[in-house]
């Protein structure tokens, strides 16, 4: 359970970090470049066997951890696109809808349990989401042309949160989790550098300070949140299934209010009832 509230924790808080961009300008893609760099330190740090670059590809989980470093890296400019294209609220309605997609992995793959209480517990929650995520009267509007880019986020961020339990149950061992996530941000943080070097060339590329202090504050944070989720997904007491569906909408219900309290963010009835239904849904999975 521990493990489940400090990945909650974590990504509430990167929530925070996020609405900081805004508010002081930072360049997000090179903020998100520097996180991959900090975040991919704290696990090389926080390891406690040998570090050599040489040993880590030889670890059974390497090529499939360095591929979701690469999905991570893609999915997130995905998420821009599509912010760019239909609005925040989309991303964020994709990003969370996803969760249906571990779900039913777990229960397909896995043969977890999927009582009628947890069935209405998932439905549930995937309402919560929606309605505690949009924040304008008249709900989302995608034109025809750009609906391609949030079914992309969709599937996109549920196959990051498949291939972590895939992953983490097959091939990483309990010992081997920091290195694990270090790889991954290792992986997406390369990626990130031939983004940067391209724009050096091109001479889109401006050095702010502030974007490494904001990749600090989302790196480790953002460390934290997946190695968390690891941890949280190898204690025996919860399903994947459960567990995904609490914490993503836990991380929602926990966000919007922070985002009432730090950022006097007015919420529609709607919203409310999002965030009760919230509630509902984590009572309804916790006890199935």
């Amino acid at each position: 359970m521990i493990y489940l509230l400090l990945s909650i924790a974590a990504s509430s808080f990167i929530f925070v970090v996020f609405k900081l961009f805004a508010k002081f300008n930072v360049n997000t893609l090179h903020a998100i470049i520097v996180n991959y760099v900090i975040a991919c330190s704290c696990g090389l740090l926080l390891y406690d066997g040998p570090t050599t670059i040489a040993v880590i590809p030889e670890q059974p989980w390497f090529y499939a951890s360095a591929g979701l470093g690469v999905l991570f890296i893609l999915v997130f400019n995905l998420m821009a696109a599509t912010t760019q294209r239909s609005g925040l609220s989309v991303v964020s309605v994709a990003t969370k809808m996803s969760v249906v997609i571990p779900i039913l992995f777990g229960v397909l793959y896995y043969r977890e349990s999927l009582g009628i209480l947890k069935i209405i517990g998932i439905l549930t929650a995937l309402v919560a989401v929606y309605l505690a995520s949009i924040k304008a009267k008249d709900g989302i509007a995608i034109k025809k042309e750009n609906l391609t880019f949030p079914i992309l986020v969709f599937l996109g961020s549920g196959a990051i949160d498949t291939s972590i339990k895939f992953i983490e149950g097959a091939y990483v061992n309990e010992s081997d989790v920091p290195i694990f996530g270090a790889t991954i941000f290792g992986a997406a943080a390369c990626i990130g550098f031939l983004v940067i070097i391209y724009q050096m060339i091109t001479g889109f590329f401006k050095f702010e300070f502030k974007n490494i202090i904001a990749g600090i504050c989302l790196g480790i944070p953002n460390y934290f949140s997946i190695v968390m989720l690891v941890m949280a997904l190898r204690d025996s007491a919860f399903e994947s299934s459960t567990l995904f569906t609490v914490n993503n909408v836990a991380i929602v219900m926990v966000s919007t209010f922070i985002g009432i309290l730090l950022f006097k963010e007015k919420l529609l009835p709607k919203n409310w009832i999002g965030i009760g239904l919230a509630v509902i849904s984590i009572l309804l999975v916790s006890m199935s």
